[in-house]
């Protein structure tokens, strides 16, 4: 083992991430590099939804897992559901969008 304490915790942390990112892989979890293209996934499609002139939203919340995104929150019509969804489904990178938003 090395000598500096320095030297020994990284090796340590690089072996606890490394030993995370197989398990990550089995158990179904996203890998770093899925997790950086959800993150760009959902925040092109906040973007959108953000400055649709024709949207008047600002509860809405967007979450994507496996290029799955989901849209929950509140809108003030269907038509803005169904508006948001579109959008949504017109981001590049998006499989499938779960619509879980909510007229008010």
């Amino acid at each position: 083992m090395p000598k500096t304490p320095h030297l020994r915790a990284t090796l340590i942390a690089v072996a606890a991430a490394v030993a995370l990112a197989a398990c990550s892989a089995i158990d179904g979890r996203e890998t770093g590099q899925q997790y950086v293209d959800d993150a760009a996934v959902t925040t092109k499609v906040k973007a959108a939804i953000f400055n649709d002139p024709y949207l008047h939203v600002l509860q809405v919340n967007v979450e994507t897992f496996q290029h799955v995104v989901q849209l929950s929150g509140f809108v003030d019509s269907r038509n803005s559901a169904r508006r948001a969804v579109e959008l949504a489904r017109s981001v590049e990178g998006v499989r499938s969008v779960t619509d879980d938003l909510i007229v008010r």
